[in-house]
């Protein structure tokens, strides 16, 4: 499978680098208006192809998007220590007015867009608005990593695999998310009975601490090294291998919706069935209350910042 990559930053050239020692992509083609940053990136992730698998790695401009299953899109400015994610809208929004229309035209007609730009949600709606694509065929990576981040640290608390971990984070990619708790399973058991089994109770403060951990973990790690890359990058890859494969997984991801709580024409996360086509169907989670007062609080936030800008 071909991808095209545009943008590479820290995250554009660490998802290039992910595609290639997991072998999801047999080529990869990087675009960035820093001709020689692309090319840095792509000769020096080449060099670790004799070491993981034989990716054909370039540096390129739009025409090279022909024959491209997918194209990431990580162009854009970088979010700022102390900043949230939505103060990025006016910066980049602009960034996809220019490079959404150059990919079109050369890209094929079912190019899957996987968006990963931040403030992602309302960067995806952009994306939808712009590109005129099918939702479904316009994903943003959502809260793919706030959910692995959720998983990881009650893995770490449980002390079980975060692969027998079942829980979802929902709503923006920032700080309305909403974590599932009510509906978070282990090993097809309930949490709060895998955590008493295990005697390792979940009280209000190992919710909170757990919370926190989520909530605010790009902020800790923009503050310690600038930005985010090797987790997202490992989402992304993770998507398009899910693509590439047909496989169907669930991932929480995020695309613009009719409706969610009430609100109209919002794109958020929920659990999505992803394959070659994009996202099949949407699994609306059971949640509590109090959860659906959160999702529907997120949701007006990420409809307001996406009206103010005109989408």
């Amino acid at each position: 499978m071909k991808v095209g990559i545009v943008g590479s930053g820290f995250v554009g050239s660490t998802t290039a680098y992910a595609l290639t020692l997991e072998g999801v992509a047999s080529e990869v083609v990087l675009i960035d208006i820093d001709v020689k940053l692309a090319r840095a990136h792509a000769e020096d992730i080449l060099h670790a192809t004799p070491f993981s698998n034989a990716v054909k790695v370039y540096a390129g401009d739009y025409p090279d998007l022909k024959d491209a299953r997918a194209v990431v899109i990580a162009a854009g400015v970088s979010q700022r220590p102390g900043e949230t994610r939505l103060q990025l809208l006016d910066r980049n929004a602009e960034v996809f007015r220019q490079v959404i229309p150059r990919i079109l035209n050369y890209a094929p007609q079912d190019v899957i867009l996987v968006v990963v730009t931040n403030p992602v949600d309302v960067m995806t709606q952009i994306a939808v608005r712009i590109s005129g694509l099918p939702p479904e065929r316009v994903i943003g990576s959502g809260t793919v990593l706030d959910t692995a981040r959720f998983r990881a640290l009650l893995a770490t608390h449980l002390g079980v695999s975060p692969h027998s971990i079942h829980a979802y984070v929902i709503g923006e990619h920032g700080d309305s998310e909403v974590l599932v708790w009510s509906s978070a399973t282990v090993g097809g058991l309930h949490l709060e009975d895998v955590a008493r089994i295990l005697e390792r109770p979940i009280d209000d403060d190992v919710r909170k601490s757990i919370d926190e951990g989520v909530r605010f973990a790009a902020y800790r790690i923009i503050e310690g090294k600038g930005a985010t890359y090797f987790g997202i990058a490992a989402g992304v890859a993770r998507m398009l291998r899910a693509i590439r494969d047909d496989e169907r997984v669930v991932l929480t991801l995020s695309t613009l919706n009719p409706e969610v709580e009430g609100v109209e024409e919002v794109a958020l996360s929920l659990p999505r069935v992803l394959g070659k086509g994009g996202i099949l169907t949407t699994l609306y989670p059971d949640l509590s209350e109090d959860e659906r007062r959160a999702l529907r609080r997120s949701a007006e936030i990420l409809k307001q910042a996406a009206v103010e800008l005109g989408y």
